[in-house]
């Protein structure tokens, strides 16, 4: 009957409704939140230290995509083609991809406090390195002590993350850790372009890598790993908190998290959709939009900033958005979906406008942000005493799609290079671009396979009875 429709219509959106006044309740009046009776610390305490760990997370974002406006210093101080230069920004990629497992093990063990401030002093002291060198060999050092040092940041802050807050709000936590280092991305971008054109790429950063090393020492002065040691109770009850063994050894640990199906699926699917922004906005997306756009690199690079905006934009919101529906698959299949859809546009429509190639770049990478379900989506999957070892290997496999792809695509541009110069550096041809970016639409397009094959988890942690 159309009354009971009309009734039945008004109580589902009723339901989603008190969802999402829940929710939000939760946020902004955490003083009456059940926890809080028992002494768990403010919410203020709670983001100081979160934001601490984030801040290290942003430097970590600002040396990944930082190579992508300095293209053409990088290959003409160091004389290198576009697969060197591929390689030269990989070195960062390949060191930090082989820290991930180790480093989610010891998050385990040690605790993201050490962890956090030794990465901001190697990484400040490799960041010193590059700088200053005046060879090839040194500058590659420089840029793999940084990529193994910040990779501790991204699985220390979801450490600190599932400690100093509920655990219900770990998807929206979590999210905005991926929008603070997309700022440093966006850093990266325009910004660092004006400095350099300002005071050249040398002195800002070694100017980096001095903020760098300060901001270690302040994480270990300030950060605790949980709130009991400031005095408060923790979020997680003593025993059952996502703390190993120090007896558990790297090799059972990883065992361990290998045995569950949405590991290995965990691991592929994301490096798709960080693999595509970071391979274009990291690297290739400026000389591409230079060469074929016909823009300054100044204006190339604010173009690619979009892509990151929204990236930083849609991460908290597909963090939320799984926190309130109770579900992780869904959603993650939908935002990959679309996000498959604008690379396709970006990377093979020639006769885009400006307006709706600034659109297609906001919108997929506002999808883009759908990526950060997968750590949600994993943790929930294997029992908590695995959360720090499977955080690690699920950012491993999501620094594998740019690790992969920033050298692949300046190997094949270098194959179908056609000798053309500008200003001393190579030129490569639409056709060559386009060739360049079909392993990137092609792990895309797998990530949305695979997605269909994990296992829901309704966003309840995994028990050590049901595993």
């Amino acid at each position: 009957m159309p009354g009971r429709k009309t009734w039945e219509g008004n109580n589902c959106r009723a339901k989603v409704m008190g969802k999402l006044l829940t929710y939000f309740g939760r946020m902004l009046e955490l003083e009456s939140f059940e926890n809080n009776r028992l002494n768990t610390p403010p919410m203020s305490l709670a983001w100081l230290i979160w934001g601490l760990g984030a801040m290290f997370y942003l430097v970590g974002f600002f040396q990944r995509v930082a190579p992508a406006v300095m293209t053409q210093e990088l290959m003409r101080d160091f004389q290198i083609s576009a697969s060197g230069l591929g390689h030269l920004s990989g070195l960062y990629f390949y060191s930090y991809v082989s820290m991930q497992i180790p480093t989610g093990i010891l998050a385990d063990t040690l605790g993201p406090r050490k962890l956090l401030s030794a990465g901001c002093l190697a990484a400040g002291m490799g960041t010193l390195l590059f700088s200053m060198s005046s060879g090839f060999f040194a500058a590659g050092l420089g840029r793999l002590l940084i990529g193994a040092s910040v990779a501790v940041a991204f699985v220390g802050l979801l450490k600190l993350s599932s400690s100093w807050f509920p655990k219900n709000f770990y998807g929206f936590v979590a999210g905005n850790a991926i929008s603070i280092g997309l700022i440093g991305a966006v850093t990266a971008g325009p910004p660092l372009r004006f400095l350099m054109d300002t005071f050249s790429w040398r002195p800002v950063i070694v100017s980096s890598g001095i903020i760098t090393i300060l901001l270690g020492a302040l994480i270990w002065f300030v950060v605790r790993d949980y709130p009991r040691e400031k005095g408060y109770s923790d979020f997680i009850a003593v025993g059952t908190g996502p703390q190993s063994s120090p007896s558990d050894s790297f090799r059972n640990n990883f065992i361990k998290a290998l045995r569950f199906r949405n590991t290995w699926l965990l691991f592929i699917i994301p490096g798709g959709i960080v693999g595509n922004i970071l391979t274009f906005s990291g690297l290739w997306g400026v000389p591409y939009l230079v060469s074929h756009h016909g823009l300054t690199p100044g204006r190339a690079a604010s173009l690619t900033s979009v892509l990151l905006i929204g990236w930083a934009l849609g991460s908290p919101f597909f963090g939320w958005m799984s926190d309130v529906l109770g579900k992780r698959k869904p959603l993650y299949i939908a935002g990959c979906v679309l996000t498959a859809v604008g690379w396709s546009l970006i990377l093979f429509r020639e006769d885009l406008s400006m307006l709706q190639l600034i659109l297609i770049l906001s919108m997929t990478g506002f999808c883009s942000g759908s990526m950060i379900i997968s750590f949600a989506f994993a943790k929930e999957s294997v029992p908590l005493t695995l959360s720090g070892t499977i955080s690690g290997l699920t950012n491993m496999g999501s620094m594998m799609g740019p690790t992969l792809l920033q050298p692949l695509v300046g190997r094949i541009l270098d194959a179908r290079w056609s000798g053309q110069m500008a200003e001393g550096v190579r030129s490569y041809s639409l056709e060559a671009y386009e060739t360049g970016f079909i392993p990137m639409i092609v792990w895309i397009l797998l990530s949305v396979l695979l997605l269909f094959f994990t296992k829901e988890t309704h966003c309840r942690q995994m028990t050590l009875i049901e595993s």
